[in-house]
């Protein structure tokens, strides 16, 4: 099983004229992955995984998906902002095929939501969406879960549950995650994308060594006493 970023070419218009964050780019997923996605901010790290769940579509290239893909974890644009956390269980639930009862019961208890399940999802916080997101798709069993900063958001609990969460994922499915923790992609990952502005993406099997890298030219200081690296 695996997913396949062929030739990818993406850009947006914008008042100042066309932004072209890929041009070009191959990126191959394969089961057992737990892949970092680490770079400037605005350089086109959120769009990658919208691009791979297929909330987006690339101007020119192909996207080959060989397993099941969850929506970006804190894409808010998947739930349903007026219904409450149950009913966005239960249609999510359906949408992909599963028991609804199973998967609400599944998500009240790991979420940790308790009654607020039963509230708006529109009255949550940050922190309240990314639990209800992350129990959501861990209860479907996507083969591959994109991950947007939820090792950032929630309390301490929940960011130890999810890393714990992710670690036991990568023995039979896969992760993309895009963080700025480079602590937690040089723990958690075998395999990093480094997206600069205005220059083509860096794929690597060395992430140590392309997490350190980044780490001097974003702040000009050795990565080694910061980042225990």
């Amino acid at each position: 099983m695996t997913i396949e970023l062929v030739n990818i070419t993406k850009s947006y218009r914008t008042l100042h004229g066309v932004h072209s964050v890929y041009r070009d780019f191959n990126l191959r997923i394969e089961k057992g992955d737990s892949i970092g996605v680490i770079g400037h901010n605005g350089a086109g790290k959120s769009t990658l995984l919208r691009l791979i769940s297929g909330a987006e579509k690339p101007d020119a290239g192909e996207i080959r998906r060989g397993m099941s893909v969850s929506w970006p974890l804190a894409f808010t644009g998947f739930f349903q902002l007026d219904l409450t956390g149950t009913h966005n269980a239960m249609f999510a639930a359906r949408l992909y095929r599963r028991d609804p009862r199973k998967v609400v019961a599944f998500v009240r208890e790991y979420s940790g939501l308790g009654k607020f399940m039963d509230w708006p999802v529109k009255g949550y916080s940050t922190g309240m969406r990314a639990k209800l997101g992350f129990a959501l798709s861990i209860g479907i069993r996507f083969d591959c879960l994109l991950i947007d900063e939820v090792l950032s958001v929630g309390d301490v609990g929940f960011r130890e549950k999810a890393a714990q969460a992710i670690e036991e994922l990568r023995r039979d499915r896969c992760v993309v995650m895009v963080t700025h923790n480079l602590k937690e992609v040089i723990r958690m990952c075998n395999r990093v994308v480094l997206i600069r502005a205005g220059m083509a993406p860096t794929v690597s099997d060395n992430v140590k060594g392309t997490v350190k890298r980044f780490y001097y030219e974003m702040t000009g200081k050795p990565a080694d006493e910061e980042l225990g690296a």
